[in-house]
């Protein structure tokens, strides 16, 4: 009981120095994650958005280890894929010890539901999806995960609807169906499991401006191709820059 109580507080520690000030039903479900699967906040295991708790991939496998998983199997469903369009179904199982069934899990993606900065690989997405739904299933978890969530697909809603003052991301609305530059952070941030808030202040050093919503449409984007390649290539040395900006994040909350 004593571990797990530290453990709780560890967590929610944790979580409002990343995400700032946490409603208390988020609170609520984060100790009831922390007793229920051992999660960590400060591991990356789980990812607050829009008032939501998700899972990650990294923090399912870490799960699915404690739990001594016996082994996880993927197979491309070839005749629901599309190869030459870029559109793959992939079917995972995960075998909870050597003699149950499997917990299947099927996952998709095509370039209308992933960013448009990871085109190309939807084979790779399609089996992350896949493989977290079957864990999801295996061990009953009911988050969704990060890795899921599809991308910004539909036109996006004119400028006048919200006011540029209610969010810290430039809109940069283009009107012609393509994914807002904010958009296009956020599925960044969500794909590679980044710290939303370390990545603003990344942008700002970046953009050479005081806030990122003081940056130009020109500096964001170029920002956006930067930190999308930077990912891809080599997330953990991404992850230590991002981690050199959270004492000023600290700083500048306090």
């Amino acid at each position: 009981m004593n571990r797990t109580s530290t453990a709780s507080r560890s967590n929610i520690a944790c979580a409002r120095r990343v995400w700032g000030q946490l409603p208390g039903t988020a609170i609520s479900t984060l100790k009831q994650l922390t007793n229920n699967l051992a999660v960590s906040v400060a591991a990356g295991d789980l990812q607050f958005l829009e008032n939501r708790w998700y899972v990650t991939h990294s923090g399912l496998l870490r799960i699915a280890q404690r739990r001594k998983c016996r082994g996880i199997e993927t197979a491309i469903q070839d005749h629901l894929s599309d190869p030459q369009n870029n559109k793959w179904v992939i079917k995972a199982t995960v075998f909870k010890s050597r003699h149950t069934k499997g917990f299947a899990g099927y996952g998709d993606a095509d370039p209308s539901n992933v960013s448009s900065m990871v085109h190309g690989a939807e084979l790779r997405i399609a089996e992350t999806r896949a493989v977290n739904r079957a864990l999801r299933k295996a061990y009953g978890i009911g988050l969704c995960s990060v890795e899921e969530l599809g991308a910004f697909s539909s036109a996006p809603r004119p400028s006048s609807v919200s006011s540029p003052s209610n969010s810290s991301y430039p809109s940069n609305g283009n009107g012609n169906g393509q994914p807002r530059l904010r958009d296009q952070l956020c599925l960044l941030i969500r794909q590679y499991n980044l710290d939303a808030n370390l990545v603003k202040a990344y942008a700002a050093d970046f953009c050479g401006t005081a806030t990122l919503s003081g940056a130009s449409r020109e500096l964001v984007e170029s920002f956006i191709s930067h930190l999308a390649a930077t990912a891809k290539e080599n997330r953990d040395a991404l992850v230590c820059k991002l981690n050199s900006y959270a004492q000023a994040t600290v700083e500048a909350r306090s």
